[in-house]
């Protein structure tokens, strides 16, 4: 009787560690999956008919430095077109810097999708945002932006 019971315990713990190990494998699936979903969401705004035209208009101008550029456009204070489309798109990449430090996103997936996006308009943007956290005394405006531009540099690095 005591083989029948201690066999019967084993088994019975034997299906309790599978349910277990079946439920975290779950657990980080689901996790992933909505991750990735967000990700998804976030990643149709740069798909948007706003975004896209925004982004546009951003790709055609030329900053050499941030005097020239407040000398050709104004102050930031002002408001301009240009200055809607740079928070709009400087915002969108802001957030995906604070989603891939957070590790809420792969930072693979986003080199994969919007990677040289993201640094070409760092670049473009960075001789502003420099201008305006010396200018106003905010050092961290755009700060998970250049986080992001950081992180795909050092990825493209560790790549070659």
């Amino acid at each position: 009787m005591a083989d029948i019971q201690t066999v019967s315990i084993a088994i019975a713990s034997v299906g309790v560690f599978a349910a277990t190990i079946y439920y975290i494998f779950q657990i980080r699936n689901q996790n992933r999956m909505r991750h990735l979903d967000l990700f998804m969401r976030i990643y149709s705004i740069w798909g948007s008919a706003d975004m896209l035209d925004a982004h546009r208009r951003l790709m055609v101008i030329k900053v050499d430095n941030y005097d020239s550029f407040v000398k050709n456009y104004g102050p930031v204070t002002e408001t301009k077109q240009i200055y809607s489309d740079i928070d709009r798109v400087g915002w969108f990449f802001n957030l995906m810097g604070f989603l891939v430090k957070e590790n809420i996103v792969n930072v693979e997936l986003v080199d994969e999708l919007v990677g040289y996006w993201v640094i070409k308009n760092w670049e473009t943007f960075k001789p502003l945002v420099d201008g305006w956290r010396k200018q106003y005394n905010i050092p961290e405006s755009y700060y998970w932006f250049e986080y992001l531009y950081n992180e795909l540099k050092k990825r493209g690095q560790k790549l070659q």
